[in-house]
């Protein structure tokens, strides 16, 4: 029970005060997205593919922007018109409309596809949204709106002459272009073969573009609620717009993950690489001297080729201290525990090198008389320090590689 003198609670009107903060959230994983974007959209600005994806963004970012209670506010006060707004923001959002339909066409078919039916249908979207933003600007202009609405325009002007089919032609274009680009989606994240960051991009896309149909359905309920003499406008002010915020948001996440999720994923597969080395490294580096000198302002890739040319730069002298025969036994011991022949080859090499790296130490003049073939060794650096990072399984292995023949039991 409320409190006696107290205003009731109105929920439409608590979401439509929230939402004037809210909707800078999507706004700025917008502006985040086309950060990401931009580097790659300059150094690579022929792309027409790229170039379209920083056009889209900047356009949803452009939307988000003109669409805030106070920005509906402040274009109409300099321009002295009241409403402008609405068809500049309808204008902005077909814009997008039309333009993702572009992309995901230009997208899914590729470049190099330049049929008839696929320009055909290019064509036929630049002309059909081109047409209706047109039309916005002279229904407008045709439409008697005095009265300012910044959050309720839509049900509010919902039976006034022009104004009213304004309203429904934005909503139709925008519900066909959500349609037929949420068909496209859908049906190419089922094709076989796809990236799984594109995969899970294209479903973050399908699920904003279906989120719009909701906002559609919101805003076509309550404007016909209008048309019937019923109020519900709560559908207007309190549904559609936290709808349309968490649609932008996914859209967003649906074209940052291909990009910045593979950029992510390299990184951590180069970072991944560098720590894999570190055990043969440190013991690279206990044979010669300090190892590689810290650049603060080099790349990971960068500090990831210099561990690996070191490494190779001490096994190719120190290959010389490794016996062959010495290696096949290791290596045959390492079967004989039950480790598969891959397994078995860096765990023996292992082995090999521990020993060629005591022996050097302990006659640091001599240059070894070994003449052991270091292609194979070169090649499997990851594997053997992998494998150092077993000392117990080395342990095995160097125990029964000692052990002489006729003593190693057979193994089943």
């Amino acid at each position: 029970m409320g409190i006696a003198g107290a205003p009731a609670l109105d929920p439409a009107a608590f979401v439509g005060e929230l939402y004037g903060s809210f909707i800078w959230i999507p706004t700025a994983i917008l502006v985040a997205a086309l950060a990401i974007k931009l580097p790659t959209i300059i150094r690579l600005w022929k792309d027409p593919l790229l170039r379209a994806v920083g056009g889209l963004l900047l356009l949803a970012c452009c939307v988000f922007v003109f669409v805030a209670p106070a920005t509906i506010a402040w274009v109409n006060r300099i321009t002295g018109v009241p409403n402008i707004s609405a068809p500049w923001v309808y204008s902005l959002l077909t814009a997008f409309c039309g333009s993702c339909l572009l992309l995901i066409i230009a997208w899914r078919n590729g470049l190099s596809d330049r049929s008839a039916s696929t320009r055909r249908a290019m064509r036929w979207v630049i002309t059909l949204y081109s047409g209706v933003i047109v039309a916005l600007w002279v229904l407008f202009a045709l439409a008697d709106a005095p009265v300012e609405r910044v959050r309720d325009l839509d049900t509010y002007y919902a039976n006034t002459p022009f104004m009213r089919e304004m309203t429904v032609l934005y909503l139709v274009a925008h519900c066909v272009a959500v349609l037929i680009t949420s068909k496209l989606i859908w049906n190419w994240v089922r094709t076989d073969g796809l990236d799984a960051w594109l995969r899970w991009g294209l479903i973050s896309l399908g699920a904003g573009y279906a989120m719009n149909l909701i906002f559609d359905a919101a805003k076509f309920t309550a404007v016909a609620a209008r048309w019937s003499g019923h109020d519900l406008d709560w559908l207007n002010t309190g549904v559609a717009p936290p709808i349309a915020c968490l649609s932008a948001i996914l859209i967003a996440v649906g074209f940052i993950l291909p990009h910045s999720g593979q950029y992510l994923h390299d990184r951590w597969r180069v970072r991944l690489a560098h720590h894999e080395l570190r055990p043969l490294y440190l013991l690279m580096r206990s044979v010669n001297g300090p190892g590689v000198p810290f650049v603060l302002h080099s790349t990971q890739e960068l500090r990831l080729i210099r561990r690996e040319t070191f490494i190779r730069d001490v096994l190719l002298p120190l290959a010389r201290h490794i016996e062959a025969d010495q290696q096949r036994r290791a290596y045959d011991a390492a079967l004989a525990l039950g480790l598969d022949p891959g397994p078995a080859k860096a765990y023996a090499a292992a082995v090999t090198i521990q020993d060629a790296v005591d022996a050097r130490r302990r006659s640091p003049d001599t240059t070894g008389t070994g003449d052991q073939d270091t292609t194979d060794l070169l090649q499997e650096i990851y594997a053997v320090s992998r494998a150092l990072r077993r000392p117990d399984v080395l342990a095995a292995v160097r125990a029964r590689t000692a052990t002489p023949a006729r003593s190693v039991p057979v193994h089943e």
